[in-house]
């Protein structure tokens, strides 16, 4: 989305301002975006004004018992973004207060369209998506799965509201949770890849500032240049890697740690862990 693909949505509340809904909020506040009624609640007041400082109007659940109701009163898209476990009660709260045809929008890991719908009044469709913290960059990946009550139209807006952070995927929920353990917790494993390389480097020699330098401006060099060459990742490492040449002894020693079996474990055990969220 650019100046020159501009989209217009409608009032919108976001019902807890942790970080992700941040991230989203900060794809919605850039100046391509017509969102101009955005409310959000969160429990402390000074969070609340932290919002209200950047144009959205903001409500303190510990100074305003119907803060969330009041959120959602004419909203046309309602994001859920509190911790999956206080959902349901969440859910109980507003239902009555949503207006007809309302978007009730999850980012909450785990947590179903089922127990949405079971929550919600039949007037109002639920869209379930699995956004990424890049969002805050506008570089997310948002997985979108509709409900059972939710329109074509329905959920082309929700896809419209998370491309204004990143690119959509739109695939059947049950595969949702499974997108989660890549994109979703995908950021975390290069973060995690970063902290080991910069850690090999200082034992190298080299001092702090040049070991991120260095390895923060590969990885950011090498995404660049997979995003524009528009070639395979598996042919890119190919041109790096000489025959005979010290890449191709580096390689060779990752592969043999079997790095693929390791993160179909880890995806495997963040799958799982999904599972236990969705089952309460």
């Amino acid at each position: 989305m650019s100046a020159d693909d501009p989209v217009t949505l409608p009032p919108i509340a976001f019902l807890g301002a942790g970080s992700m809904a941040r991230a989203i909020l900060s794809g919605l506040l850039r100046p391509e975006v017509d969102a101009t009624d955005i409310r959000a609640t969160n429990r402390s007041a000074e969070k609340a004004a932290s919002l209200a400082s950047e144009g959205v109007v903001a409500y303190a659940t510990e100074t305003d018992a119907a803060a969330n109701r009041r959120a959602v009163a004419g909203a046309k898209l309602v994001v859920v973004a509190v911790k999956p476990h206080m959902v349901p009660d969440l859910l109980r709260e507003i239902a009555d207060a949503l207006e007809p045809g309302a978007i009730v929008v999850s980012v909450a890991a785990g947590v179903t369209v089922a127990t949405f719908e079971q929550l919600l009044p039949e007037r109002v469709s639920v869209v379930r998506t699995m956004p990424n913290t890049p969002a805050v960059v506008g570089r997310a990946v948002t997985g979108v799965s509709a409900g059972t009550r939710s329109t074509d139209a329905d959920l082309a807006l929700v896809v419209s509201l998370f491309e204004t952070v990143g690119d959509v995927l739109v695939v059947p929920e049950s595969q949702l949770d499974a997108l989660s353990t890549i994109s979703g917790s995908g950021p975390a494993y290069v973060f995690f890849l970063i902290e080991q390389l910069t850690a090999t480097a200082i034992d190298l020699g080299f001092t702090p500032e040049q070991a991120a330098l260095m390895v923060q401006g590969t990885f950011r060099g090498a995404s660049e240049l997979l995003a524009d060459s528009g070639d395979e990742p598996a042919e890119l490492r190919r041109r790096v890697t000489s025959p005979k040449g010290t890449t191709e002894r580096a390689i060779a020693v990752l592969d043999a740690a079997s790095l693929k079996q390791t993160f179909d474990r880890a995806t495997q055990a963040a799958l799982a862990r999904a599972r236990e969220l969705a089952a309460g």
